[in-house]
């Protein structure tokens, strides 16, 4: 079963944010765009090239009212340290978040019981708490925020404008389409 559409499980967990730790909850990242980005753990070998592409283009993410939350099955410990020893990751100033129970792992279809981490996943939640993207995958393929980034605009623009959709490759800025019976068969 998709959780497209579907609303974010309660959860509360702990994060290393900003030199705190903090406490994220399914309550506290209502009223704003989320993008959960799970990676395996803390301390791994492509996880700093991800976290260090979404810090280069935080400003990006929160010039869209947007909030990105990186997730490991660590604890806000270990993501504390791993902050204060690796370059890439030190860049972030977004949470690190913790889930040493899987619940999150597992609420998102993520979780690989049989080593107790994490797949690579991708989630865009609007600000009601709604899981508007998914995006899973093998973990030794890392991703590029940038597409992200424009999923997320083309989340927030058909939000902005119901019975609007946004073709392939749709870049902000460019023609969306109103699906009617006048463009079947003529796309």
């Amino acid at each position: 079963m998709s959780i497209i559409n579907t609303q974010v499980q309660p959860f509360k967990t702990e994060a290393f944010h900003n030199g705190k730790f903090v406490t994220v909850s399914d309550e506290s990242i209502k009223g704003k765009w989320s993008v959960f980005i799970f990676m395996p753990a803390a301390f791994t070998f492509n996880c700093p090239t991800e976290i260090e592409d979404a810090a280069d283009n935080y400003a990006a993410f929160q010039k869209m009212g947007a909030e990105v939350y990186i997730i490991t099955t660590d604890t806000h410990f270990s993501h504390k340290v791993w902050h204060e020893t690796s370059p890439a990751v030190g860049k972030a100033k977004f949470p690190l978040v913790g889930d040493p129970t899987h619940t999150l792992t597992n609420a998102f279809g993520v979780h690989i019981p049989e080593a107790g981490l994490a797949l690579r996943g991708t989630f865009i939640i609007n600000p009601e708490g709604v899981i508007k993207t998914a995006e899973i995958h093998s973990n030794e393929i890392a991703r590029d925020v940038s597409e992200t980034l424009r999923k997320l605009k083309a989340a927030q623009y058909t939000a902005a404008h119901p019975g609007e959709v946004c073709p392939a490759k749709w870049k902000e800025g460019e023609a969306t389409l109103t699906p009617s019976l006048d463009l079947v068969g003529k796309i």
